[in-house]
């Protein structure tokens, strides 16, 4: 199901040489866009923006959230909504709120594992 996503989400990560040597000049306001959509992003990390209205926020957020079954539901609400054809970062639609209380959630859950691991 989310074999298509996880196929362009890999291709975005890693552009071959030969793939880049295609980029062209028109591809310059993309490069622009893709600078200041993963300035500070660290290895392990993927940015995400949450689209709803005239709403927008960016994110940071681990490659861990994508075993995470509540942000897979917000990506299947993005395939519906936008399809596979974004470029740059990944856009949510949803309010920053809510993929906010999704990780906080995710957050709070590793850690009662990691107690409850130690007892």
């Amino acid at each position: 199901m989310f074999r298509p996503f996880f196929h362009k989400l890999k291709k975005g990560f890693s552009v071959s040489a030969a793939a880049s040597r295609l980029l062209t000049v028109n591809d310059d306001e993309f490069d622009e866009e893709m600078d200041t959509a993963t300035a500070g992003v660290e290895e392990g990390y993927f940015t995400v923006f949450t689209v709803h209205e005239n709403e927008t926020k960016r994110f940071v957020i681990e490659l861990d959230n994508l075993r995470n079954p509540a942000f897979l539901c917000l990506l299947e609400q993005a395939q519906e909504e936008y399809g596979f054809e974004q470029k740059g970062a990944l856009s949510l639609p949803c309010r920053p709120q809510e993929l906010q209380k999704i990780l906080n959630d995710r957050k709070a859950k590793l850690a009662v594992t990691e107690v409850l691991g130690y007892l």
